[in-house]
């Protein structure tokens, strides 16, 4: 594959959308370059739970997380700042594994499948005369006929593509460590503090993941990680039950700035933005790696269609993917920003707990808010 050779699909950025979206399309004898700045496999900060609806799509996939490792998941557990506590069944339940060992995974079976994998850096995309041109760091240009941007939350990238969402704050910071101490295999838990909320599941190697979001304003008084668990996080009795009795796995934690969930397009410029690209529910709704899994299904499914001539031009396709994009994920997201900001108001918060325990059928209704019903693959 060279620069004078016009690519069927070039994919900027190798996580979860990239990859999934890279094996599906090869299946289906479409050319596809990744280009992905980091190697694998690689740990990356992220809640690291699944839901089961994007389970037998993996499956058809080639990839099966159970056979990895995953830990199977049933149960939610929920408590607020003042650590008041409430559990449920999840209505469809998931499964925990590690970024490290999913995406790993994905990147082998799309080299498998015929898939280029490219470790360069993006640094320009064009589009002129019904074409794209990709500048990279180190391999020079690439054309192609389609390009998806699915290379995460935010990217130099946003800025050159002047994104309207790129201009708003990014008050969050992301903490993710894996840990080694007890927790139930079958159990993912979120738990609140002041200026932010923990994801708690096990992933493979009985490793639990602990991964949470802080304003990082409130983050900012301390001198370091530690100083801000200790001094914040602790005062929830269970967080600080975790990590007093618990041993890390990673030489330090790691972190990732600037986060940002403000509404973005899953078009922008040409270019079919899939994942957390495309847009990014609050965590506290805890179903974001399946999201990205589903959209690189629905874009891959029309990618295909475009290319056997189902839908002819351009504008066709990037119309049909906006509307199911939006049909599929838009009811997900205003739920995500919903549920985050009634969990910003501790003392209302604690009220909406002990509603939900006198009314225990009203929690799994709105998790099933931000998930979908389960993929069904032909």
């Amino acid at each position: 594959m060279n620069s004078n050779t016009c690519i069927d699909v070039i994919i900027i950025g190798g996580g979860l959308a990239g990859l999934v979206s890279a094996i599906h399309l090869s299946k289906n004898d479409i050319d596809v370059l990744v280009i992905e700045k980091n190697t694998y496999p690689k740990h990356k900060v992220c809640g690291e739970y699944i839901s089961n609806e994007v389970l037998p799509y993996l499956q058809s996939l080639d990839v099966d997380p159970l056979q990895l490792g995953a830990k199977r998941i049933d149960r939610f557990m929920l408590s607020t700042v003042k650590s008041k506590l409430i559990e449920t069944e999840l209505p469809l339940g998931g499964f925990g594994i590690s970024r490290y060992t999913l995406d790993y995974t994905l990147a082998k079976k799309a080299v498998e499948n015929g898939v280029t994998l490219l470790q360069d850096t993006v640094l320009d995309i064009q589009f002129s005369d019904d074409e794209f041109r990709v500048t990279t760091k180190n391999k020079g240009n690439y054309k192609a006929k389609q390009v998806i941007g699915a290379y995460g939350k935010r990217s130099n990238i946003d800025s050159k593509l002047k994104r309207r969402f790129i201009k708003n704050k990014s008050p969050f910071l992301a903490v993710k460590t894996h840990l080694k101490g007890d927790f139930p295999d079958d159990l993912v838990a979120l738990h609140n503090f002041n200026g932010g909320y923990c994801g708690l599941s096990k992933v493979e190697n009985d490793h639990i993941n602990a991964c949470y979001i802080a304003d990082f304003k409130s983050f900012q008084q301390f001198n370091n990680i530690q100083d801000f668990q200790r001094e914040v996080i602790y005062k929830n009795n269970y967080l600080k039950t975790i990590f007093e009795n618990s041993e890390p796995v990673f030489s330090k934690p790691l972190t990732i700035s600037q986060l940002s969930f403000s509404s973005k397009k899953p078009v922008e410029q040409h270019i079919l933005m899939c994942g957390d690209s495309a847009g990014m529910i609050h965590p506290l709704s805890g179903n974001g790696m399946s999201m990205a899994i589903r959209s690189a299904n629905i874009l891959s499914v029309l990618i295909i269609d475009h290319f056997k001539n189902k839908m002819e031009s351009r504008e066709s396709l990037e119309k049909a993917y906006r509307s199911a994009w939006n049909k599929e994920f838009k009811r997900r997201l205003n739920t995500g920003h919903i549920v985050a900001s009634l969990f910003k108001m501790n003392r209302f918060s604690e009220f909406m707990l002990l509603g939900l325990k006198s009314f225990p059928g009203i929690l799994p209704k709105v998790i099933r808010q931000t998930h979908g019903k389960p993929l069904i693959v032909e």
